[in-house]
């Protein structure tokens, strides 16, 4: 029981990691990067850091290949949010 709510916790973490960081990465970083705008770029952006992922979470104990596409599908999603306020903060005029 212990080990399985260590699992999760790790996961979660994981996931809510890589989606704030991605999310704030894409809105400072790549705000005036074309690329990181379209449709494909968060799909792109999350299978890459489930495949960087998956090495290390083969290494540690606890995890596995689960907590590596959760990572990804967090990166996914919050470089589709970062895109998403990029494109509400220029429709806004700031």
């Amino acid at each position: 029981m212990l080990f399985s709510l260590i699992t999760f916790a790790a996961a979660t973490a994981a996931t809510v990691v890589g989606y704030i960081q991605s999310r704030i990465f894409v809105r400072s970083k790549l705000r005036f990067v074309d690329a990181a705008q379209s449709p494909v770029a968060p799909v792109v952006a999350g299978i890459g850091a489930a495949i960087v992922a998956a090495p290390v979470v083969a290494l540690l104990p606890l995890v596995g290949a689960g907590t590596a596409i959760l990572f990804g599908l967090g990166v996914g999603t919050g470089v589709a949010a970062g895109a998403r306020d990029i494109r509400r903060r220029i429709s806004s005029g700031e």
